[in-house]
């Protein structure tokens, strides 16, 4: 059993409102097959077929206000309430009190405890990591989870050597953004099939896509429209070059953002879960908050 973890920083189940909600409107053949042809959005419902099950899940978990990455991160990736442990919910980036709860459990930690393999599967670019280093950038939640486990995040290095995979999946902001133009370039499909290929070197690996945040808090709406029919590329080539025996693929996301496209606050939506796998009927049984990732993740994976 191996387990794929893809997260969607900011992507919540919003209204069908073709003017400020992407989901509306973006072309997602792929996706929407997998959902049996609904779009993902407001009331859509559980959706569960023979390979896969979608899931509405609640981000909110019972604490007054919006959810924030900080927080919300951490409980994906702990299975533990946080925002209710700490009083609120808390970010962009984790505050002490959360940094000492992934510090003494998260999921890569609990993984190698068991004696298998966990990573986080994004490279960072040079400017990043130094900043994180000096302590002028804090690392996200999902960043400092995979550090507090003893993985030095993976680098530009490994980006050209394909052992990682840039954020934004094909690689071409860092060649238009950042000048580093000897780091391959992928088609959608292509990338989806790498993070296939580098999850096969684990038994629990994560990656994780952070730009959907960005463009959800300060547009515009067709970048946001070209997030998600990226995605929809990557998930067609993860999904066809993944062996459902082999394991369950996970998408999921830690609050709302960017299905309302002109609000720079969060949502309170929920977020879709989406779990691809042979096993996703037990997987997705009872499932229904972020709190409920971990425990089934270290489930198959440690019984």
């Amino acid at each position: 059993m191996r387990i794929l973890l893809l997260f969607l920083d900011g992507i919540g189940l919003g209204p069908n409102n073709t003017e400020t909600n992407p989901f509306a409107v973006a072309d997602m053949p792929f996706l929407t097959e997998l959902t049996d042809g609904k779009r993902w959005l407001e009331g859509i419902g559980r959706v569960q077929s023979d390979r896969m099950t979608f899931v509405p899940t609640d981000p909110r978990l019972g604490v007054e206000g919006r959810p924030q990455s900080g927080t919300s991160q951490a409980v994906i990736l702990t299975g533990k309430n946080i925002p209710e442990m700490i009083g609120r919910h808390y970010g962009p980036k984790p505050d002490a009190e959360t940094r000492l709860l992934l510090d003494s459990e998260n999921l890569f930690i609990s993984v190698k405890g068991a004696g298998k393999k966990a990573a986080l599967l994004d490279g960072y670019p040079p400017g990043l990591l130094d900043n994180i280093g000096r302590g002028k950038t804090l690392p996200s939640s999902i960043q400092y989870a995979a550090i507090a486990s003893g993985q030095s995040l993976f680098t530009a290095e490994d980006v050209r050597e394909k052992r990682a995979l840039t954020a934004e999946y094909t690689g071409q902001e860092w060649h238009s953004h950042l000048k580093l133009t000897d780091t391959p370039l992928y088609t959608p499909y292509e990338a989806g099939k790498m993070l296939v290929e580098l999850s096969r070197h684990y038994d629990f690996s994560m990656h994780s896509h952070w730009i959907t945040d960005y463009v959800g808090h300060r547009g515009p709406f067709e970048a946001a429209v070209g997030l998600l029919e990226r995605f929809d590329g990557v998930m067609q080539g993860v999904v066809d070059n993944w062996n459902p025996d082999e394991g369950l693929v996970i998408v999921t996301s830690d609050h709302g953002n960017m299905e309302q496209i002109g609000d720079r606050r969060h949502t309170e939506n929920d977020v879709p879960t989406l779990i691809y796998g042979t096993l996703h009927r037990q997987f997705a049984d009872g499932f229904a908050d972020l709190t409920h990732i971990t425990p089934r993740i270290l489930h198959y994976l440690t019984q």
